[in-house]
């Protein structure tokens, strides 16, 4: 992949992966945000790892399914999918 993964990308995985219904420009505003204010859990977070995984055939670091905020999240998996680490 050579996109980055953005905050509306992120809000579609949640809703497939999670059922949350998250607004893209809330997340957006509040990058800072815990994921659980969002209503993601460990287990919702651990589902989303894996659809990007099996998406770009490569794997996330392993601290991927520990991100705490959408920020944190976005950073890691972008950084991940542009060095191809």
């Amino acid at each position: 992949m050579t996109d980055r993964l953005t905050y509306d990308e992120l809000a579609v995985l949640m809703k497939k992966g999670a059922g949350l219904t998250v607004d893209p420009r809330e997340m957006e505003s509040r990058p800072g945000t815990a994921f659980d204010d969002f209503g993601l859990d460990s287990l919702g977070l651990l589902g989303i790892v894996g659809v990007l995984e099996n998406r770009h055939g490569q794997p996330l670091p392993a601290e991927a399914d520990r991100c705490r905020t959408p920020r944190e999240f976005l950073d890691l998996v972008n950084n991940n999918l542009m060095t191809g680490a």
